[in-house]
């Protein structure tokens, strides 16, 4: 782990240290739990520690560009990695906490290989891992693989709201990333919501 700690020290220290114990360390988050629209992205991954990748950190504090960068290369380097994206319809079913408990476990459940333990960004593990679990607050500026997976998560979602961007323009998604913004709200009261809106999240609007 010495190239490792020397190009994240933090982070990859934190995972050190239970890599001991749990040899395959798998880091969980999402992104997306509070826009007013589209999926919320669930990501698990298992980094190598033979080949860290430089510059992984909370996916809030990286510019989009870094992340598409760093985004490339976690996939390219990690032992395994999965992305689940749970649709607005499931969030309205459930409420958006089950939902996104519900996409980190499947993510989890379909990597390529079972990890030894599962670190969780947040104050909760789903239930159902079938493996050991953690939480970590604040995981994401804590554990490089929990950091890798906030990339994962933010860049697959921004990607998706990107694509609805080009078919509905009228939303503006690609610039607000269908967060509840005044300008999005605005948008909602001139020409409605579509299919990948969260009507749980509209209920003052009468949806």
């Amino acid at each position: 782990m010495p190239r490792a700690v020397k190009e994240a020290p933090a982070l990859y220290t934190y995972d050190a240290a239970l890599r001991v114990q749990y040899p395959l360390l798998c880091g969980v988050d999402e992104a997306g739990r509070g826009p007013l629209c589209g999926p919320v992205a669930c990501a698990a991954v298992v980094l190598d520690p033979a080949a860290p990748v430089p510059g992984v950190n909370d996916s809030k504090k990286l510019s989009e560009a870094r992340r598409e960068e760093l985004y490339a290369q976690i996939v390219r380097r990690a032992l395994a990695w999965q992305v689940v994206l749970v649709p607005p319809q499931r969030i309205d079913e459930v409420n958006i906490l089950q939902a996104t408990m519900e996409g980190m476990a499947q993510a989890v459940a379909t990597l390529d290989i079972r990890p030894d333990l599962v670190l969780v960004d947040g104050n909760r593990v789903p239930a159902g891992l079938g493996v050991p679990a953690q939480s970590v607050v604040k995981g994401d500026g804590t554990s490089a693989s929990v950091a890798a997976a906030s990339i994962l998560a933010k860049v697959t979602r921004d990607r998706t709201m990107c694509e609805l961007d080009r078919q509905f323009p009228q939303y503006h998604l690609a610039r607000h990333k269908g967060y509840g913004t005044a300008e999005h709200y605005a948008l909602i009261q001139q020409y409605g919501i579509q299919p990948f809106y969260r009507r749980s999240f509209l209920k003052k609007l009468g949806y």
